[in-house]
């Protein structure tokens, strides 16, 4: 996830599915059909916000379909084709206690233990593993989220997150 203001984004509509104006979704939720359980969703589209109420949704392959109550045919799911997807920050729960949202991350600086700072949080990449941050400075590095092994601290209020990594690397 990643914000827009007060809104994470939290996935884009990849196409439609049916004749009944329903959606395919690329979701950044987790689990990936966590989205379809959210009641509404802010859609972007033409570079403004509409709040779309979810009428249904279910994991479907690799993805997640989702059906708008404002989209009855397949023609109204066609215009959202391309749009993001977010919900307002305060419909989530709060973490639990030593997890984080990557929205909460993106932006923090990275850090080495002695303090070498190797750039900003620029996202994320989900490898199946484990969380990989993609970390942008002097030039981009990833470094595997494994906490314990790899990240040593996280200080949200400090806004940053100190890693045992070799800045060569």
């Amino acid at each position: 996830m990643r914000s827009e203001g007060e809104r994470l984004v939290v996935g884009r509509i990849s196409g439609v599915y049916g004749v009944k104006g329903f959606v395919r979704v690329f979701s950044d939720t987790e689990p990936r059909e966590a989205i379809a359980g959210f009641p509404r969703l802010w859609v972007k589209r033409g570079g403004g916000w509409e709040s779309l109420e979810v009428e249904d949704g279910r994991a479907h392959g690799r993805g997640v379909v989702l059906k708008f109550r404002e989209t009855a045919d397949r023609e109204a799911a066609h215009a959202l084709i391309g749009c993001t997807l977010a919900v307002e920050r305060d419909w989530l729960p709060p973490p639990e206690e030593g997890t984080f949202y990557w929205a909460d991350l993106q932006g923090l600086r990275v850090e080495t233990m002695d303090g070498t700072v190797l750039g900003k949080i620029h996202g994320f990449i989900q490898t199946g593993a484990n969380d990989v941050m993609v970390v942008k400075g002097d030039r981009e590095r990833l470094v595997p989220w494994v906490r314990g092994l790899y990240v040593k601290d996280v200080d949200l209020e400090g806004g940053c997150v100190r890693v045992d990594w070799d800045p060569e690397f």
